[in-house]
């Protein structure tokens, strides 16, 4: 990306193997947990996306999310570093999206261009030394009372004490009880971290999404939710493979994960973090 960030990381993410992205794109496909960590991002999309206008999905990868990015009136832009992510980007419809091959910290837009715009995937970590410029260009592509989408990673996760010590066979039926009696439950005996893997800082950056939340804050923009991703069963994939089948538990577990990922000490701690900001509707931008 820019002259700050490592040449090889750069050159990394340019030249990506047709194997890596197909690997991306099967990341959210295949098992249950693959499921969970796909259909909380698409309900968060759902619940923040605009209406008509242009939406640009910054870093789209092979534009797994690109779909669930603005409205069905929205004309949509992908735009990645890698010729082969954006190869894989489905061009269907009446509409089908555009595909710009560029770098998010030199966005080849006007300011304020779009009605909203999605970091997605965890691209502002990987941008490593130039995290902060990443999302504060994302901002300055949204127009006045556009919409920002973020996600981050804050810690290494965590899971709930409670549903991991019990047998994956009894989850089905717990998770078709009320959700009060769920979190009464889970609450009772909190949660536990899961190990972190070590990292390069050098590529790599983990992000305070309270930090981020507040700086945006501060910059004039609303911040709607910022919501970790499955801090009580999404690292314990027996557990999801069995309430999978039951679409009552699994619509229950939806629920569950998203009221606890909303608290303040589980988004401190997610292994990934999704945030919803809306610009001021004078300004946009960052201020």
């Amino acid at each position: 990306m820019g002259e700050s960030r490592p040449t090889d990381a750069r050159s990394r993410f340019r030249n990506l193997s047709t194997y890596r992205v197909s690997r991306e794109w099967d990341r959210y496909e295949g098992t249950a947990q693959r499921r969970l960590f796909r259909e909380i991002r698409t309900r968060f999309l759902g619940r923040h996306a605009v209406a008509g206008g242009w939406v640009l999905d910054l870093g789209s990868g092979p534009g797994r999310f690109l779909p669930h990015v603005g409205g069905p009136g929205s004309r949509k832009v992908a735009l990645d570093l890698s010729e082969e992510m954006l190869r894989r980007v489905v061009r269907e419809g009446r509409n089908p999206p555009e595909r710009v091959r560029g770098d998010g910290v030199l966005p080849p837009f006007r300011p304020q261009a779009f009605h909203e715009v999605a970091v997605l995937g965890n691209a502002i970590g990987f941008a490593g030394s130039e995290a902060d410029l990443l999302w504060q260009r994302a901002a300055e592509l949204v127009r006045p009372g556009g919409r920002l989408i973020l996600e981050v990673v804050a810690g290494s996760g965590e899971r709930s004490t409670y549903l991991a010590r019990l047998p994956p066979s009894s989850l089905p039926r717990l998770f078709r009880a009320p959700l009060r009696v769920l979190l009464s439950r889970v609450d009772r005996e909190g949660f536990a971290v899961v190990p972190a893997r070590k990292v390069d800082p050098r590529a790599f950056r983990r992000y305070d999404p309270t930090t981020l939340a507040r700086d945006l804050s501060e910059r004039g923009w609303t911040v709607e939710e910022v919501m970790a991703v499955a801090p009580a069963l999404g690292t314990h994939p027996e557990g999801l493979e069995a309430i999978e089948p039951d679409p009552n538990a699994w619509a229950r577990l939806l629920e569950l994960e998203e009221v606890l990922g909303r608290r303040v000490g589980r988004v401190s701690a997610g292994a990934a973090v999704l945030l919803s900001a809306t610009a001021a509707p004078q300004n946009g931008g960052i201020k």
